[in-house]
């Protein structure tokens, strides 16, 4: 726990798919593929890593012009690399922008995040596939990005850091089964049954009501009709 921080600085499939970086054990297939990968770093990539802004979530309208032009007041620019398609040459949205120095660099990662370009709020960050150990992209199943949608989630990058583990103690971690994997079992087969005993238990209720109202219906019409006949007994006595 001492060594842990919120962003990652190796990067680890399964800590990048846990909110706190604390799993250990894989929760859906893209983890799986990421840890059964073995990427290596594209070589035909030049330039210095370290020197390089990745920047995602552009307008696909958006041109290396525009990106020059916004990102050359942090400093001077080396290269702008707006990746395509091979086949179509559409931009997929996102850019790699090398500065020709590291206060440049610092600058526009500081400032330029969230910035709103052609209508769009784009997210810039450090290169990472070539200056963090382990880096697995996300068509692997790695990366920092994702959707709640789909499932995928992941943390540890400057989007999403990790949330900081909450220590608890051990006679709780047992109870809630946080402790070993059969008593973390055991907490699930059990919130199993007392979900299973709640829906048994809203059903037998709903089954039940009807016959309540149906009591209820004839309780007060056999009330009503009591209350009728002593009104007739009264007005006869009247009458006589």
């Amino acid at each position: 726990m001492a060594d842990w921080a919120p962003i990652a600085k190796e990067y680890d499939p399964l800590k990048a798919g846990s909110i706190d970086g604390t799993d250990e054990e894989p929760h859906d297939r893209a983890i799986w593929r990421a840890m059964l990968a073995r990427y290596v770093p594209n070589k035909g990539v030049t330039g210095d890593p370290h020197l390089t802004l990745f920047v995602a979530r552009l307008n696909l309208q958006t041109t290396e012009e525009k990106l020059k032009e916004v990102f050359s007041r942090y400093g001077d620019i080396r290269k702008i690399r707006l990746v395509r398609d091979l086949v179509t040459g559409f931009s997929k949205g996102y850019a790699f922008i090398e500065y020709k120095e590291e206060r440049a660099l610092l600058k526009a990662h500081r400032d330029a995040n969230r910035l709103v370009i052609d209508q769009h709020e784009i997210f810039v960050d450090f290169e990472l596939e070539r200056t963090l150990k382990g880096w697995i992209p996300r068509r692997l199943g790695g990366g920092f990005g994702g959707k709640k949608e789909s499932g995928q989630l992941r943390f540890g990058g400057r989007d999403r850091p990790f949330r900081k583990p909450i220590n608890l103690p051990a006679m709780k971690s047992d109870l809630y089964g946080e402790g070993s994997g059969e008593k973390r079992n055991w907490s699930r087969e059990g919130a199993r049954d007392w979900r299973a005993r709640d829906r048994d238990h809203e059903r037998s209720r709903d089954k039940r009501w009807p016959e309540r109202e149906r009591s209820w219906a004839w309780g007060e019409s056999e009330r009503d009709s009591k209350e009728d006949r002593s009104r007739g007994r009264d007005r006869r006595d009247r009458d006589r």
